[in-house]
């Protein structure tokens, strides 16, 4: 004879009340351990907590966080001691800002805002900062950067841009344009040509030249070739603009126009229709003649040098 087992439902209501005491305690102890990311930030993070309208605890998802890395920052290392803003004055109705605060409506100078980052971004890409294009126009550590998330905006490629274009903004139309380089598509960032914190190089390129920069993809171009075009060599933006173009291949106008802003159409040798004779008399038999199609490219396809060593009459032609 079987016994029916007695149904005891008081135990089901004190597992599941031992279980929500369990879990209240686990949040508990890992909100404690969320508000010291790192030694000493306690005295922010109390107030300062997830509930907080901008995100600060999500720093600690980033290198300024890291709790194992003795190089990390704490909230005083870049805020400072902020003793009103921690203990309000009682003769004062609106908590004080942080003794250094940053952001558009900061009060405190740029060039403390970015002391700040300096005291710990020294030497390597940093060591041309001082005196740089942005350094000289004042621009903030933070007005690029944002430190307090994961997703810093400018050190992603697909972001950076973006970034870029709130300050620079005629480079916008100009990466939209039918024959650009792949910034729009996320192939490409500003980066990748220009040093932001600084260079040698001119237009905060880099290398210490424009075309340096320019042969580090395009190294068929560098040469060095028996027959050398002079503008090539000297600096690539004079025909092309990097940002972008509505003319193939970059250039700033197209053939013949390119050309002939350095190359006067009445020395051109020959009675090619459309260009000048060896009298200098211009010849329009023929039509348009050079200048359809492809132009001066019709005929001179190596303009960037060329290897021929053929030493007659078209040595400076850049035929194949």
């Amino acid at each position: 004879m079987f016994m029916r087992r007695e149904s005891r439902p008081w135990r089901h209501v004190v597992a599941a009340g031992l279980l929500v005491v369990a879990m209240a305690s686990g949040l508990a102890q890992a909100r404690e351990v969320n508000d010291v990311y790192i030694e000493g930030d306690k005295v922010c993070t109390r107030c300062h907590d997830e509930n907080e309208y901008k995100p600060v605890l999500s720093i600690a998802q980033t290198r300024h966080g890291t709790a194992a890395d003795g190089r990390a920052p704490t909230c005083v290392s870049c805020h400072g001691e902020s003793d009103t803003h921690i203990n309000k004055p009682a003769d004062v109705e609106k908590r004080p800002e942080p003794t250094i605060n940053f952001g558009r409506k900061s009060t405190t100078p740029v060039a403390d805002r970015n002391q700040v980052c300096e005291s710990c971004h020294q030497g390597g890409k940093f060591i041309h900062w001082q005196g740089s294009q942005h350094s000289a126009a004042d621009v903030e550590c933070g007005g690029c950067h944002t430190m307090h998330t994961a997703h810093d905006k400018v050190r992603d490629k697909a972001t950076q841009p973006e970034v870029c274009m709130n300050c620079h903004k005629e480079k916008r139309g100009e990466i939209r344009r039918p024959n650009h380089h792949p910034l729009a598509e996320g192939k490409m960032a500003c980066s990748d040509c220009h040093a932001s914190h600084g260079s040698a190089g001119e237009k905060l390129m880099q290398r210490d030249t424009i075309n340096d920069t320019c042969y580090t993809c395009h190294m068929e171009k560098r040469g060095p070739t028996v027959r050398t075009h002079q503008p090539v060599m000297e600096n690539c933006a004079i025909c092309h603009n990097p940002h972008g173009s509505v003319n193939d291949n970059l250039l700033r106008q197209r053939p013949p126009l390119l050309c002939q802003q350095c190359h006067e159409p009445t020395g051109h040798r020959g009675g090619i229709p459309g260009f000048g004779d060896s009298r200098g008399s211009f010849n329009s038999t023929g039509g348009m003649g050079i200048t359809q199609g492809r132009s001066c490219l019709n005929c001179h396809s190596n303009i960037h040098g060329t290897n021929n060593p053929v030493d007659a009459s078209n040595e400076r032609t850049f035929r194949r």
